[in-house]
């Protein structure tokens, strides 16, 4: 039981059942303005067909121009309506404008982007006038803003994420790595295009990366490529094979594109369909098979750069030497020290980043203020640090490494007089700095980079708290002298004013350790777009000061804490103790 921490008040409102289904009714005959308002808000949470139901509360006007698609805006509840009577002399009220109010927590754009947002007033007015109708005058709006106006709880309802999957541009040494651009699509059919969820996660993925990803991803789909005209419904035949009949713009595909094609739409709808769709059949225009890709054949392009992940998990003992927990045990077997002068040599280490080929490892020493790459299978002699901090302060010098699935190893200078990011070519090259032009007066604290390699998770340190930012990595030009930078930062936490640790779990998720404003420590999974769902929260575990997961997501999760040591949590169990001593835990990576 927390003993510490605000008393605040909690939503009664269940969440958002998606086996519940809201049905659009039309207005009343002489409806009040109030009935309108109302019913045009409630039936913006269903599932009506072109909106045509909902349309039927606007004026003849506003319903043509009304578009619902442009954009959703989502409120921590339903909107709360007031109105303002407005009267011309003595006769009687013919307009009436409401003021729809709430908290903003997030919006969705027209790309279906989920934008978590620190919660903030919204204000919006609908106007309410009389319209001659078939039975004389009724209240209808006619001036109503664009977009959908939705609570949360009608949100996580109607809608669900969805990774499309896009090739890396920019990977050194494995140019055929697909990474996820999160999308958020309607549950069921959508009202707009008639289609269901699996036809419309094909049709995304289609119409290509979004804004933010695009930079650093392609699609193997030719330009202009959509599903042939008509097709609203895709499902896996009694094979589980997924036909997908395409447009004209693809018949000329060769046979090695039309493989990473369909492993785009493979690795897209994996998670969809109640039916495992084992085998993807792209289709020409006249019918024809294009070419058909089973799920066996697609792990070449597996998210992560390999189709059996790393598994052992590594952390640094009392004594500050490396040690090992053996992969295929799930955290439970023995530990061992690592070969080489990490596992026995003089220098005492804080914190690790283990290579994702289980070679070699880099260390920061004790005192925080040399970084160190060394063989971690093989005995030699520790070599010279790659990487040396200045600062006066032990807090204030080098975060603990990651390193990214082309090899690359990166790290923090916490330096107040010279704050740096860092980047060595193969975990040996020469160390260089990274621009991150959207840090401002933020410094970064900690990071970890994607097993992708083309996003980077950053703690952000400003005002003596850190928020959690999710960061594209972009090369350009020739490689000998590339120029690397971090650009367009985003929130991905922005419920938690104190972000302590996190790690990516997976394709497209992190877990975060963190507090709300006046709360206690939690651990939770969020979703690299900022987003959470009902099953992000996890059971609750004391001071934890790190915390790994594996690319993998049945792999236990781990945590080292200061009061019960190395803990794990495996899948559908309670947190476990593993070592009784031991701190920065991590997965290769």
């Amino acid at each position: 039981m927390p003993v510490t921490g605000d008393v605040k008040a909690v939503d009664a409102s269940q969440p958002g059942d998606s086996q519940v289904q809201v049905y659009a009714v039309a207005p009343r005959d002489n409806a009040t303005t109030d009935e309108v308002v109302d019913g045009f808000l409630e039936s913006m949470t269903s599932d009506d067909s072109e909106f045509r139901t909902t349309r039927k509360y606007l004026t003849k006007e506003a319903a043509k121009n009304w578009n619902p698609g442009a954009f959703t805006t989502v409120l921590s509840k339903a909107p709360n309506r007031k109105d303002r009577p407005v009267r011309d002399g003595d006769r009687n009220i013919t307009e009436v404008t409401y003021t729809l109010t709430g908290t903003r927590v997030a919006t969705v754009d027209a790309q279906d982007v989920y934008q978590p947002l620190a919660p903030a007033d919204y204000s919006q007015t609908l106007h309410v006038v009389k319209e001659d109708g078939p039975e004389g005058k009724e209240w209808r709006i006619d001036r109503v803003p664009d977009g959908l106006l939705l609570g949360q709880s009608d949100f996580k309802r109607l809608f669900r994420s969805v990774n499309k999957y896009y090739f890396a541009t920019e990977r050194k040494t494995v140019p055929s790595t697909l990474v996820a651009d999160p999308v958020y699509l309607r549950s069921r059919t959508d009202p707009v295009t008639g289609m269901d969820t699996v036809t419309q996660s094909v049709r995304s993925l289609l119409a290509g990366p979004t804004n933010w990803l695009r930079p650093v991803v392609e699609s193997r789909f030719p330009p202009g490529t959509e599903l042939k005209k008509g097709v609203t419904s895709l499902a896996p035949d009694d094979r589980n094979v997924l036909k997908v009949p395409l447009n004209k713009k693809a018949d000329g595909v060769g046979q090695r594109s039309c493989r990473m094609m369909a492993s785009q739409v493979l690795y897209t709808l994996r998670d969809l369909t109640s039916a495992r769709v084992e085998q993807v059949e792209l289709q020409r225009s006249d019918g024809s098979t294009l070419c058909a890709l089973g799920a066996d054949q697609a792990e070449e392009f597996t998210p992560d750069g390999s189709s059996s992940g790393p598994d052992s998990q590594y952390f640094v003992d009392d004594k500050g030497h490396v040690e090992r927990i053996p992969g295929s045990t799930k955290g439970s077997g023995t530990p061992e020290a690592v070969a080489g002068p990490l596992g026995n040599g003089p220098i005492p280490m804080s914190v690790i980043g283990v290579a994702r080929d289980e070679q070699s490892a880099a260390a920061v020493s004790r005192d925080g203020s040399a970084l160190y790459v060394t063989s971690i299978v093989s005995d030699e002699e520790l070599p010279a640090p790659l990487v040396t901090s200045r600062a006066h302060s032990m807090k204030n010098r080098l975060s603990a490494p990651s390193w990214d699935g082309s090899g690359d190893l990166w790290v923090a200078d916490r330096d107040p007089d010279n704050p740096r990011l860092l980047l060595l070519d193969g975990g040996t090259g020469k160390p260089r700095e990274v621009a991150v032009p959207d840090l401002g007066e933020g410094r970064i604290e900690a990071l970890r980079v994607s097993a992708d390699g083309v996003r980077i998770a950053l703690l952000v340190t400003r005002d003596g708290r850190n928020t959690l930012k999710i960061g594209r990595i972009e090369r350009r030009g020739p490689e000998s002298g590339q120029q690397v930078s971090v650009v367009q930062l985003r929130q991905a936490a922005p419920q938690l004013t104190d972000v302590t640790a996190m790690s990516w779990s997976g394709r497209s998720r992190l877990v975060v350790v963190g507090k709300e404003e006046g709360g206690v420590q939690q651990v939770r999974y969020v979703q690299a777009d900022g987003s959470t769902s009902a099953s992000g929260a996890l059971p609750g575990v004391n001071q934890v000061s790190s915390v790994a997961a594996a690319d993998d997501e049945q792999l236990p999760l781990m945590a080292a804490t200061s009061s019960d040591g190395i803990v794990k949590l495996s899948p559908g169990d309670n947190w476990q103790t593993v070592v009784k001593k031991g701190s920065s835990l991590v997965y290769p990576g």
